[in-house]
């Protein structure tokens, strides 16, 4: 087992307007359904690359699962491990402007969100023998826990993607010095709720904290040495969905094959650029020679 990724399995509503929109009233737009989810989206893009990837999640009983886990599983995710509750599939709706930029998103958890250890624990070999973990903030807090302390336990390095605001306000309680965090992936609204500091953070146990600033590359803070801010590039934008995604995974692609922390924060960065130029969550036509073709274009 190479990666193991923990977290939301959803099926994803994006309508873009066609024009600026307008509050309290219908808008003209482009609707596409298609399959996301944080936990999900992080393990499509990692086997697109080239990583071999099981996802663990929850779906529910319904015809939204049967398409999500077939999209998934035709993408060369392992799905062995996702598991069918009694609650619906999940659901995100994005609402986009006409410039392909997030104004609003609503999330549906509900098969997620009814995650605890004891669901879990029939999948705990597999993280055991897993090189990394991913850990989606979507969980819930206690699952979020006894992730951490099984990685721990095991010595399996754990990336954490706090995914919004709120959930990491929330993720924060579960992040202590006796539960090592390899990676924390933060935009700057996040960091404030989770430290405010990456300082703060490497005092709670977190080795180091890469953190989003959109057009503006990353920065990179490891314990004990200054940040490292990584260039962004230039790109088109179509849609926004999915980029932090398609940056995690392609960070744990690029470290798995031995580059350093910083190459790895660029080539995250460069699936990053390559996902918002596409109208898809994931680009179907994503490889690992695409993503160093668009490094070496912006050498």
């Amino acid at each position: 087992m190479s990666v193991v990724v923990v977290g939301a399995a959803v099926m994803d509503l994006k309508g873009r307007s066609r024009a600026p929109l307008v509050r309290a009233t219908s808008n003209p737009a482009t609707v596409v359904m298609t399959p996301g989810g944080v936990g999900r989206n992080i393990a499509e893009n990692l086997a697109r690359l080239g990583t071999p990837v099981c996802l663990v999640a929850a779906v529910g009983p319904d015809a939204a699962a049967d398409r999500l886990l077939a999209d998934t599983a035709a993408a060369g995710v392992d799905t062995s491990h996702v598991m069918t509750t009694p609650e619906p599939t999940g659901t995100y709706i994005a609402v986009l402007d006409p410039a392909g930029e997030l104004d609003i998103a609503l999330s549906d958890l509900a098969a997620t969100q009814a995650l605890t250890p004891a669901r879990l624990e029939p999948s705990r070999a597999a993280i055991e023998a897993a090189r990394m973990l991913v850990v989606d903030g979507n969980l819930p807090a206690p699952v979020v826990g006894w992730l951490l302390d099984v990685a721990a336990a095991a010595g399996v390095p754990v990336v954490v993607e706090p995914v919004s605001v709120a959930k990491a306000a929330r993720l924060r309680e579960s992040l202590r010095p006796g539960r090592p965090v390899a990676v924390l992936t933060p935009n700057a609204d996040e960091l404030a709720a989770l430290g405010p500091t990456p300082g703060d953070l490497t005092g709670r146990g977190v080795r180091s904290v890469w953190v989003r600033r959109g057009a503006h590359g990353s920065d990179w803070y490891a314990t004990g040495r200054p940040g490292v801010r990584v260039a962004a590039h230039g790109s088109p934008v179509v849609d926004v969905t999915g980029a932090g995604d398609a940056m995690t995974a392609g960070w744990v692609h690029a470290h798995l094959g031995g580059a350093r922390d910083t190459e790895a924060v660029a080539y995250g960065q460069a699936v990053a650029e390559l996902t918002v130029s596409s109208s898809h969550t994931v680009r179907p036509d994503l490889t690992d020679a695409l993503v160093r073709a668009r490094l070496e274009e912006t050498a």
